[in-house]
Parts: structure tokens; sequence; C-alpha cells
């Protein structure tokens, strides 16, 4: 686990729950649980703040860092993706786009591949991208003030559901990606009954549980949510997904009361801010 991956991990499932803002002596404090050292965490900081994923501010001798509005809202987006799976039934109708970008600007056309991805499209062909989901005016808001991205959308139904399931297949890795789930599935189930049993308290069901976040939160990228009638046999995502939400949920309140007891230890809470329920 990065360190950079760190910090937005303990603010999208700890810190963003208590105000979206720590003491940088709280921050230390949590990031030295996963061996990261002072140094690290200070530069780290001093990128994302320079980046505009966070803000900071003097409170007498201590500096103190909160989320800008755009983080806020883009670890919101992320945990939804994470953590909520669509159960409504798809009515056969694909959502897609075509875009051109000028050859002079690639880093704006993989910024918008990257985007594509994180909304659920996946590629039939280099610049035909489509979704079971409607998302289109999503994709159009997020690009609205770069004209020199054009986006052409439409919705359209293939011929047969043997079609829709040969364009999902095309579209987007689902044996690599079913592997994958599988494999998660092989390490995490087995450790669920030691989270039953309360085995892992304060500083170890932290690092647990951040870590089953961190081995989680790639599949959302990766992962369209397809509907039923789109998947392979053997589909192991939704299985991975109940683990994973168990897995949390069980952890939950051993490596909460222990961020709490941290920071209030070193004095990194601000305001006495207590958590939201999430």
């Amino acid at each position: 686990m990065k360190a950079r991956g760190l910090v937005f991990d303990l603010f999208g499932d700890y810190l963003l729950y208590r105000g979206g803002e720590v003491r940088l002596r709280g921050l230390i404090a949590l990031m030295d649980c996963f061996g990261v050292p002072e140094a690290t965490v200070r530069v780290v900081v001093a990128r994302l703040r320079k980046e505009g994923w966070l803000g900071s501010r003097r409170d007498g001798r201590e500096t103190t860092y909160l989320l800008t509005d755009s983080a806020r809202r883009q670890l919101e987006l992320g945990h939804s993706r994470i953590f909520h799976r669509t159960t409504d039934p798809w009515d056969g109708q694909w959502h897609m786009v075509i875009y051109s970008v000028p050859e002079t600007e690639r880093a704006l056309r993989e910024q918008l591949r990257k985007k594509l991805y994180w909304l659920g499209f996946g590629p039939l062909s280099s610049s035909v991208w489509l979704s079971p989901h409607d998302r289109l005016d999503d994709i159009k808001a997020s690009f609205v003030d770069r004209p020199v991205i054009r986006l052409d959308t439409f919705r359209a139904r293939s011929g047969s559901a043997a079609v829709d399931r040969d364009m999902a297949a095309r579209s987007w890795g689902l044996d690599a990606l079913n592997r994958d789930y599988t494999e998660m599935l092989e390490h995490y189930r087995p450790r669920l009954a030691r989270y039953r049993g309360g085995e892992l308290q304060g500083r170890s069901a932290l690092v647990e549980r951040v870590r089953l976040v961190h081995d989680y939160r790639a599949f959302p990228h990766r992962d369209p949510d397809l509907p039923a009638q789109l998947l392979p046999e053997g589909w192991a995502g939704r299985a991975a997904h109940e683990i994973f939400l168990e897995a949390h949920e069980l952890l939950r309140q051993p490596a909460e009361s222990y961020v709490d007891e941290l920071l209030a230890s070193r004095g990194g809470t601000v305001g006495g801010s207590a958590p939201v329920a999430h």
C-alpha cells in the first residue's frame, strides 16, 4: 500500500466522516500504523495540497489538513461505486459514446478514457464505448468545458441476447476480472470467522480493514457492474462484493474505535468532531 493511496483510504473511510479534516500530528500517527515515516507523510500531504486535493490552515502552532470540495465529491462518488451495486433489471438498451480528440491532446484523451472506465463504460472499439447503465449525462458534464472533445452519444439495442453477451465479453476483460474476484474470495472468506469472533482489535483491526478496502477498491474501476444477463457462467463478482461488505462491517467497530482513540491521544482531532454513520 503506497503512502498516497493510504491517505486517500484514511480520508475516504474514516476522516471524511469525522469532519473531513485532521491535524498533521494525527495523520502522522495514523500513517505510522502502516510503517509510513513522518517525512514521507509531510511530502505526500504537501503534494496533495499542491494538486488541489487538500487544503490547510494553521490552528495555533498546529497545521490542519482538510478535504477540498472537489476531493470530497470524488471520495463520496468513490464510496458509492465501491459499496453499492445496481440491482435494477436491465431493459436491454446500450448507452454508447463515440468520441473524437485531436492527436495533439493525448493527455486529454487519456483523461477521457479513464473517466469512461470509472463510469462503467467499456471499449467496443478504440473510440466507441458502451455501458448498460445510463451515464451519458455524467460523461458529457465531465467535459463540458473541453470543446476540443467531440462526444456523440446515443442509445441502441442489439439483435439478440447472444450478441449482447458477445459485446460485453469484447468490451471488458471479464475472464481476468473473474479470476481476480475468485482470488480475493479465497483470501478473505476464510478470515470471516476471525472477524466474527472479534480476534482483531485496535491497530490490527484498522490495518486489516484498510487493507481490505485497498484490495477491493480497484475492482469498481474494472467492473462495469453488468446485469446478470451479460455475465459469464460462474461469476464471482457478486459473492466477492458480499464478502467485502460483511468483512468491512465486522471490522468497523474495533477499527473506528482505534482511530478515535489514536487521534484523541495525539491531539489529531479537530474541534471534537464525532464520526458520522456511513
